[in-house]
């Protein structure tokens, strides 16, 4: 059986972030179901605002191509999405925009299509960024990426972290591993 890779990251380019607190636990949780995973920052991956006009001057930006060439080498991507104004956040959205676009001889959302994919999301608020996962659960699978359906949304996050990352509820630090477990899972056998 080959072994299957993960992608994940988060949404958020901030460095104390939650989700990528919350995308280091779910990927842990995805090796330890026997799958290679990839850890990314999109801060090492930054794009200008999408703008057709500026691709058609110049082309795809070149971090764009890193991007897509290691999404495209990805069987699934584990996301963890914060909640912006009750959707996803302007990083998360302009990575979706410029990774979609092909280049000559490429298929449209090559990077995108045939994937697997979990999410999450963890906020200070009551709800958790819930409403923002059902904007990017609702735009991967328009692109193509089965989305499973277990995910989770953690509120009240600031209080949910210790110092060294992890969750203070070793219930609720599972629960997130087995979003990396399950996704994992279901890429192995789709794989075999």
């Amino acid at each position: 059986m080959t072994l299957t890779k993960i992608l994940a990251f988060a949404g958020s380019t901030r460095t104390d972030s939650f989700n990528k607190k919350l995308v280091k636990i779910a990927a842990a949780g995805a090796k330890e179901a026997g799958t290679d995973v990839t850890i990314i920052d999109l801060r090492d991956f930054q794009m200008p605002l999408y703008d057709e006009d500026l691709e058609r001057q110049e082309g795809l930006p070149s971090n764009t191509r890193k991007l897509k060439e290691l999404m495209a080498s990805h069987d699934g991507f584990l996301i963890a999405s914060p909640e912006y104004n009750s959707s996803i956040s302007g990083v998360l959205k302009n990575t979706i925009d410029w990774t979609s676009r092909h280049s000559n001889g490429e298929s449209p959302m090559s990077c995108f299509k045939d994937k697997v994919a979990g999410l999450m999301s963890a906020s200070p608020g009551g709800l958790g960024g819930l409403r923002g996962l059902v904007h990017v659960r609702a735009i991967l699978e328009n692109m193509g990426v089965l989305v499973i359906p277990e995910q989770i949304a953690i509120s009240k996050a600031h209080e949910v972290f210790n110092s060294d990352g992890f969750m203070n509820d070793p219930k609720q630090e599972q629960r997130i591993k087995s979003i990396g477990a399950n996704l994992a899972k279901i890429l192995q056998k789709l794989n075999s």
